[in-house]
């Protein structure tokens, strides 16, 4: 069989051309990325920094990007949220994962509207989940994370 030089051809050439053909797919029939519409709103992804304990968490749609992280000092206990587009509001809520809690919405610290902080009573647990809304462009971006970024030993108050 390993004799033959069609089949040894063959066998190098066909992983390449299956290769192409699901990058072609790919390129002809993805979603192509479009600009935010006012009015629509769109879901921002929890990266992997949120999993585990980075002291940070970022989410992100293409290149709309919102970092949460928790800081505790004279002030108290507080999420700093920061954007790498200028926001009209954010609301955000930390609970369980099957039940509703209220949002707050959180206040802008900086006059861009790039910074926005909200104060805590205490440190979210680790099975809760943190839900926002940011409007930046009279378009929504919506989110869900995990809290395991911000659990004692992650550093975040230190940064």
């Amino acid at each position: 069989m390993f004799t033959n030089k069609h089949v040894i051809i063959a066998m190098i050439v066909a992983p390449i051309l299956s290769i192409l053909a699901w990058i072609a797919v790919g390129q002809l029939t993805g979603e192509k990325p479009h600009v935010a519409r006012p009015g629509q709103s769109y879901p921002l992804v929890e990266k992997s920094n949120c999993r585990f304990e980075s002291g940070a968490c970022d989410l992100e749609n293409e290149e709309f990007r919102l970092r949460l992280t928790f800081h505790e000092g004279d002030a108290g206990q507080e999420f700093v949220l920061s954007a790498s587009h200028p926001l009209q509001g954010v609301v955000l809520s930390v609970g369980e994962p099957d039940l509703e809690s209220p949002p707050a919405t959180m206040r802008a610290s900086d006059g861009q509207g790039l910074e926005w902080r909200l104060a805590l009573g205490s440190r979210p647990g680790p099975d809760q989940r943190i839900r926002l809304v940011a409007r930046a462009g009279e378009s929504s971006y919506f989110g869900d994370a995990g809290t395991v970024f911000l659990q004692p030993g992650s550093g975040g108050s230190e940064r």
